[in-house]
């Protein structure tokens, strides 16, 4: 496969959900249809960029359940993306569904001097598919823990996972699973933090 079509695999996938916006509301339905197997990525992708931006409430439990039910099928082996009927005729307002895709656009033009297919064999194993499944799930959990101002964190490393998926580009899935490690341990440093902060509070006052 040429390297250039390669990297231009993922901003293709969003310049044609852009002109497809002009002509009729985005579903995670009709996403899910057009891209197939390559959907998991793309709306996993969709789902959490939200999250590295100010949303309107509401909209944080059925974008992240939606991603957790999305991860978990990848978990389990599933190649043929599902949701629910309810979830997936979810409609994206017109002028938030253009800013998700701009701005997941312009997220694309960093990453893609950077991703491109490499380790191809470990890329394409159906146990790697489960693995990246595994920690989107695990850092979807975390994206949906009520802790303020935390959301973007598990979300850069969803997105890097996410489009290594799509990209086949097993170095920074490599990445991805140290950056899962990393996040993971920001989070028990947090949650630490809070379990003691009662206490550290108190002995301060003292």
């Amino acid at each position: 496969m040429d390297s250039k079509t390669a990297q231009s695999k993922f901003s293709q996938e969003i310049k044609s959900l852009l002109e497809q916006l002009a002509h009729q509301p985005l579903t995670l339905a009709h996403v899910l249809h057009e891209t197939s197997e390559r959907g998991f990525s793309l709306v996993i992708g969709l789902l959490v960029l939200p999250f590295l931006f100010p949303m309107p409430p509401g909209l944080t439990t059925i974008l992240g359940s939606a991603c957790l039910l999305l991860s978990l099928q990848m978990t389990v082996g599933r190649r043929s993306p599902w949701l629910p009927q309810r979830v997936a005729q979810f409609q994206f307002p017109s002028t938030l569904a253009r800013q998700i895709l701009s701005n997941l656009k312009r997220v694309t033009r960093v990453t893609e001097r950077f991703v491109r297919p490499r380790l191809t064999h470990l890329a394409s194993s159906s146990h790697i598919w489960q693995i990246n499944g595994a920690c989107i799930s695990w850092l979807t959990l975390l994206l949906m823990l009520p802790i303020p101002m935390t959301n973007p964190i598990p979300t850069l490393g969803i997105l890097l996972l996410a489009i290594a998926t799509l990209e086949a580009d097993g170095l920074m899935m490599c990445l991805g699973y140290a950056a899962t490690g990393l996040i993971t341990g920001l989070f028990g440093l947090l949650g630490y933090g809070l379990w003691r902060s009662p206490d550290l509070i108190m002995h301060w006052f003292q």
